[in-house]
């Protein structure tokens, strides 16, 4: 079960790791999203968004090696999952590029939901 728990854990981590490469710059971010983010202000905030999903990627990652950081990543990672999908849901008119970040985390909630039930079941 453990082990189930960390590959899940895992493939959440992995796609909240995807969008880190957004820091290095605004190439990057407009690749990723599909926008023209050219305005400086809007970069630093986009490139901070993917620094923050670095970090919750890589407690996720951790957490399944770790058990004691598990309910941490998984109530991060569901906040995470949960929010971005009702913001989506909210305004369904959005661009290819974007819904491809909702297939990731409509995956990422089938993993971490299965996680968390496994994980408040374990001893």
């Amino acid at each position: 079960m453990s082990k189930l728990i960390a590959v899940l854990l895992l493939v959440a981590g992995v796609i909240h790791l995807l969008p880190l490469a957004g820091v290095l710059g605004g190439e990057r971010l407009n690749a990723l999203y599909g926008l023209t983010l050219d305005e400086p202000n809007l970069q630093i905030l986009m490139r901070h968004r993917a620094v923050l999903f670095g970090l919750l990627g890589a407690l996720l990652a951790a957490a399944a090696f770790v058990p004691g950081l598990r309910s941490l990543a998984l109530l991060g990672g569901l906040i995470s999952v949960i929010s971005f999908l009702l913001l989506a849901w909210s305004a369904p008119l959005y661009n290819e590029a974007l819904r491809r970040v909702v297939v990731a985390d409509w995956v990422a909630l089938a993993c971490l939901l299965p996680a968390l039930a496994l994980h408040l079941r374990a001893p």
